[in-house]
C-alpha cells in the first residue's frame, strides 16, 4: 500500500477538494430512519471474488469451516454507517474475500436484511446481545458513547459465537482495513489469549483514577507485569483459551469494583487493561493506526503515526461520516470516504 504512506504532501489539497465537492452531501442520520427504510439509504457493494491461490475449501459456507477467517463487528444505528464501510474495506482488500466470515453483534434492530442488501454474497451471521446482561455493570464515562451496552459485547464473544469458532478478529465500527485481513488472522498468539498493537510509550497511569493507584488492592493487579496500553478496537482473540479460563467473569468482577470504587473513566477499555495488559501478544502498529477521531471531547484532527499503515482507526469522538456530512472534514477523512455505502442511490 505505497499510496497510503504518502499522505502528508496531499493533506491540504485533499481538504480543499472535500469541502468543495458536492458528492459529500448531507443525508438523514441513520438513527432518524426506521430500520425498514435503511436499505434504500445504502447502495450495493460490488461482488468480490477469490484469487486463484485461495483454497477450494472456501466453498463450504459453514461457520465451522476451519479455513475461514472470522471477524466480529457490532451493528447499531448510531455507528451503522461505519460498520458497513469497515466490511466494505475488508472485502475490497482481501485476496480471498469468500473465506472471510463476519459475525455481527446487534442489540435492538433487525439489520440482517440491510447487510444482505449491501453485500449479497457475504458470509455472515447475526447474533443478538441482550443489553440487560451488562447494563448493571456499566458506570458513567467521559463520553456517552462509551456507556452503550453494545460497546461491551466484545467481553462476551466467547459466549455468543459458536463453540467451533476458536479464534476471531474483533474490530470496532469506526475503522477501515487497507490490507489483506488474512495477514492479521495469521498472528501468532503463543500462550496469550489476545493479540493487539501495544503502545508502551503511552502514559499508562491516565487510564485509571488516583483512587486506583493509591490503593494496593487495585494497583497490585499490575505487579510483576510490564503493563502497556493497547486499544481494544482491534484484537485477535483466542476464544478457546478465553472460554477455558473464564475471562468474561474476571472482567465482570472488575466492573463490579468500578461501580463501588470508581477506579477508571473510560468505559470498556480499563477492564481489558486490568486483565490483559502485560499479557498481550504484540502485533505491528500498522494494524491499528488509532486516534484519528481525536480526543474524547473535541475530536480534533490528527495525523498518522510514523510507519506503514494496514488499518486506519477513528477512535475518539470525531467520526469521519459526521465530519464529511458537516463539510468540516479532517484531511484523513477522505481516506474513509471511498468505502462509504451510505446516502447513494442504487
Amino acid at each position: 500500500m505505497v499510496w497510503i504512506m504518502r499522505f502528508s504532501g496531499l493533506f491540504s489539497a485533499l481538504s480543499v477538494i472535500i469541502v468543495l465537492s458536492p458528492s459529500h452531501q448531507s443525508f438523514p442520520p441513520a438513527e432518524a430512519i426506521r430500520s425498514s427504510q435503511l436499505n434504500s439509504y445504502f447502495k450495493r457493494a460490488p461482488l468480490f471474488h477469490n484469487a486463484a491461490h485461495c483454497s477450494s475449501a472456501d466453498i463450504d459456507p459453514n461457520v465451522c469451516n476451519p479455513s475461514l477467517v472470522h471477524v466480529a463487528i457490532t451493528l447499531d444505528l448510531d455507528y451503522l454507517r461505519g460498520s458497513i464501510a469497515a466490511v466494505h474495506s475488508i472485502l475490497q482488500h482481501s485476496s480471498c474475500p469468500k473465506s472471510v466470515f463476519f459475525h455481527f453483534i446487534v442489540s435492538e434492530t433487525d439489520l440482517e436484511s440491510l447487510v444482505r442488501s449491501s453485500f449479497p454474497d457475504l458470509r455472515f451471521k447475526v447474533y443478538y446481545f441482550d443489553p440487560e446482561i451488562v447494563r448493571a455493570f456499566i458506570s458513567s464515562s467521559v463520553r456517552q458513547a462509551l456507556e452503550q451496552p453494545l460497546n461491551y459485547a466484545r467481553n462476551y464473544l466467547a459466549d455468543l459465537l459458536e463453540p467451533c469458532v476458536r479464534r476471531v478478529i474483533y474490530l470496532d465500527s469506526d475503522l477501515i482495513v487497507v490490507d489483506d485481513i488474512a495477514k492479521l488472522w495469521k498472528t501468532r498468539l503463543g500462550s496469550k489469549t489476545i493479540g493487539a498493537p501495544e503502545y508502551c510509550h503511552a502514559n499508562f497511569t491516565k487510564y485509571f483514577t488516583p483512587a486506583f493507584w493509591s490503593d494496593s488492592r487495585f494497583s497490585g493487579a499490575f505487579r510483576g507485569r510490564n503493563a502497556c496500553y493497547f486499544n481494544t478496537g482491534v484484537m485477535v482473540m483466542d476464544l478457546e483459551r478465553w472460554r477455558r479460563v473464564g475471562y468474561t467473569e474476571v472482567i465482570e468482577k472488575w466492573m463490579e469494583i468500578q461501580k463501588s470504587d470508581r477506579i477508571y473513566e473510560l468505559g470498556s477499555l480499563p477492564p481489558f487493561l486490568l486483565v490483559f495488559a502485560g499479557e498481550v501478544a504484540p502485533i505491528e502498529h500498522r494494524w491499528n493506526q488509532h486516534g484519528l477521531g481525536g480526543d474524547n471531547v473535541r475530536g480534533s484532527c490528527r495525523d498518522l503515526h510514523p510507519g506503514p499503515v494496514s488499518l486506519l482507526h477513528w477512535s475518539g469522538s470525531g467520526k469521519p461520516w459526521f465530519r464529511l456530512d458537516s463539510r468540516r472534514p479532517c484531511p484523513l477523512d477522505s481516506l474513509w470516504a471511498p468505502y462509504d455505502l451510505y446516502g447513494h442511490s442504487r
